[in-house]
């Protein structure tokens, strides 16, 4: 029987789960054996799962699970370097050039374990099925507006956290610009087109921003784009491959400017195709915003896991598009799981 294992997050700050009770019953009925973790931090209760009919496990005891279970989760595992024997679903973050990946690929070879990463999950088309990037951009241009928000008082921005849902961000942020009196900044959204766009400019329109939207096809130049530099925010969600264009150059730092405040929302700072190379690291909801120049200000917000700032609202939605394909678990070796494979071999070290 196929076995699937949900594992409790263990990174810091991350709520999110990518299968609801609803969608654990599904699969139940579907003959698949669902096992979900116990989690201190989980936003949606355990209860839930126990009445769809899972079996429960220790938090954190995923190591320990059956060699034919699928551990399920979403976020980073921990580098503590032991080899991966399991079949693991989640984000790598190791297939792009990613330092950090290279590592994790190491594991699965010394273990013999098979990588389904969720970002390489697509269909007939190459067309993801399930991706969290409208709650990605929603969450990162809302905390790019706090960081520029900060700058109006001479400071950097202050520590971020979860939010119950969509109208208490707004709510918060709301207030936080209104205190300001002043005119609402321009933003100019590259990726508009995309569901990480789509979810940054809605929540910049929400807070009544005035937003650029720009796609491929205002970016197939190859740039130099100096009208990004005319805009007050800059919030980039296309993710990075080889052929990205650089759109924020080094120069840029010193250059004149109205930019202040930029969202990498893709947030590959390590990656060898990243299109916004003025910082080399990734920020954290402690330290939302890192200065990379000073005269005038560039602030940079690049937090790797965004949606979890709505945790509930970002797993019930992730977790009905994947819903589909992990009830196709029966078969690995074809479709969506089949593809995933290939290219976690395609990946693995010789």
């Amino acid at each position: 029987m196929t076995h699937l294992w949900v594992r409790a997050e263990q990174r810091p700050n991350e709520e999110r789960v990518g299968l609801t009770p609803e969608g654990a019953k599904a699969l139940l009925a579907g003959g698949i054996k669902v096992t979900v973790e116990e989690s201190s931090v989980r936003a949606i209760p355990l209860q839930g799962y126990i009445d769809a009919g899972c079996e429960v496990a220790p938090e954190n005891s995923w190591p320990q699970a059956p060699a034919d279970a699928i551990i399920f989760g979403l976020k980073e595992l921990p580098e503590d370097g032991t080899p991966l024997p399991h079949r693991h679903i989640m984000f790598g973050h190791a297939f792009k050039g990613q330092h950090s990946g290279k590592a994790l690929l190491e594991r699965f070879k010394a273990g013999g374990g098979t990588l389904y990463d969720l970002e390489y999950l697509v269909d007939e088309t190459g067309r993801r099925v399930a991706a969290f990037g409208y709650w990605a951009g929603y969450a990162g241009a809302a905390v790019t507006l706090k960081s520029w928000a900060a700058q109006q008082h001479g400071a950097l921005c202050g520590p971020v956290g979860v939010y119950g849902g969509k109208d208490a961000l707004l709510a918060d942020l709301g207030a936080e610009l209104d205190a300001l009196n002043a005119d609402r900044p321009s933003a100019i959204v590259i990726g508009a087109l995309g569901r990480v766009g789509t979810g940054a400019a809605d929540l910049c329109e929400a807070m009544g921003v005035k937003v650029t939207k720009w796609d491929m096809a205002e970016t197939a130049s190859g740039g130099p784009f100096p009208e990004i530099l005319n805009h007050d925010l800059f919030l980039n969600c296309i993710f990075a491959r080889p052929g990205t264009p650089v759109f924020v150059p080094r120069e840029a730092l010193g250059a004149d400017r109205r930019l202040t405040a930029i969202g990498d929302v893709a947030c590959d700072p390590d990656s060898d195709y990243n299109p916004v190379p003025v910082y080399d690291r990734a920020t954290t909801w402690d330290a939302p915003a890192l200065r990379v120049a000073d005269s005038p200000v560039l602030d940079v917000m690049a937090i790797d896991n965004l949606p979890s700032m709505l945790p509930v609202e970002s797993s019930e939605d992730y977790a009905a598009q994947l819903l589909p394909s992990l009830q196709t678990l029966t078969d690995l070796e074809s479709g969506v799981w089949g593809r995933a494979k290939a290219t976690f071999l395609e990946h693995l070290p010789e």
